[in-house]
């Protein structure tokens, strides 16, 4: 990893545990990049990290099929959730593929360096 690859992950990182839609798990892995950056243990921490935001993201289709549910209603409120639907399906109608949230738009940027990053 070069040293602007590096400067720009821990940007995008620290931006990412910042951001309140971040989970807790996401937001470890992103501390525990953060520690091992220019050590022995940054590869390690880099795929860690990267596994960590595969598995969160939200892809654009489970964000509606989560927000048009019961459950959905539940955790947002029905109005909010409706909001969200219509948000998610406009920005899918635009080419989204993921979850415009916070979290997700810094996970989805982390994770185009992925192949630069881990070669």
């Amino acid at each position: 990893m070069t040293q602007t690859q590096r400067d720009q992950l821990t940007q995008l990182v620290n931006q990412l545990i910042q951001a309140p839609s971040c989970c807790a798990e996401a937001k470890e892995a992103g501390q525990n990049w953060l520690t091992a950056a220019g050590t022995a243990g940054e590869q390690a921490a880099t795929q860690a990290l990267m596994a960590e935001l595969e598995e969160d993201i939200m892809p654009i289709e489970g964000l509606i099929a989560f927000v048009s549910s019961p459950a959905g209603a539940q955790v947002f409120g029905a109005e909010q959730a409706k909001a969200m639907e219509a948000h998610a399906r406009e920005i899918q109608a635009a080419g989204a593929k993921y979850c415009d949230c916070p979290a997700c738009a810094l996970s989805e940027k982390i994770l185009a360096m992925k192949a630069d990053l881990l070669g």
